[in-house]
């Protein structure tokens, strides 16, 4: 009988474990997102300065700018899920870098002073929000591997824990980059 109590407090014990170990996960990951959800809103907030530096300049470019701008007013919306916000990141930094590029057609916008302090902002955010979604995927990394890996996978099997998305470039920023096209205006 005391041989039975011991083995079923172990069991329990190492029921405990698991459930606490894949609940930590879980909530390490949502924190982590909420972390980068943060630098995100930073970058959607810095927008409305860049844009109104902009539009003074970039008569051209200004399909651009709109699309940018309804980009932020989809990203401000509450209510979307993880995916979404992934989706839209990813159409911004596309947007984003295409009108970086297309800033070094305007001499005198490059040598603004408020452009420039701008664009040194947006790109420390940049950095900001590449370093968080290597936190986040990395923390995506160790959630799945627990949800995955026995025997943490069949307690994760009872509480319904699914996979979460994984930050990924988009297929265009895979591409060589054609730098010939790149000079030529």
């Amino acid at each position: 009988m005391q041989t039975f109590l011991i083995v079923a407090g172990i069991i329990g014990l190492v029921i405990v474990l698991m459930y606490n170990a894949l609940i930590s996960k879980k909530n390490q990951v949502d924190n982590i997102f909420a972390g980068v959800d943060a630098v995100l809103k930073k970058r959607y907030d810095l927008l409305p300065s860049i844009i109104s530096s902009l539009q003074e300049y970039m008569i051209h470019e200004k399909t651009t700018l709109e699309k940018i701008t309804q980009l932020r007013s989809q990203a401000m919306q509450s209510g979307l899920d993880n995916e979404a916000k992934m989706k839209l990141d990813n159409q911004f930094s596309q947007m984003l870098g295409g009108l970086m590029v297309s800033v070094e057609n305007y001499p005198t916008l490059k040598a603004n002073e408020n452009f420039l302090h701008l664009q040194h902002t947006l790109n420390e955010l940049e950095e900001q929000i590449s370093a968080a979604r290597r936190a986040y995927n990395q923390s995506v990394t160790d959630y799945h591997n627990a949800i995955e890996m026995f025997p943490t996978n069949m307690m994760a099997s009872l509480m319904h824990l699914e996979h979460k998305m994984l930050f990924t470039i988009i297929q265009s920023e895979r591409q060589n980059v054609d730098v010939k096209n790149l000079f030529q205006k």
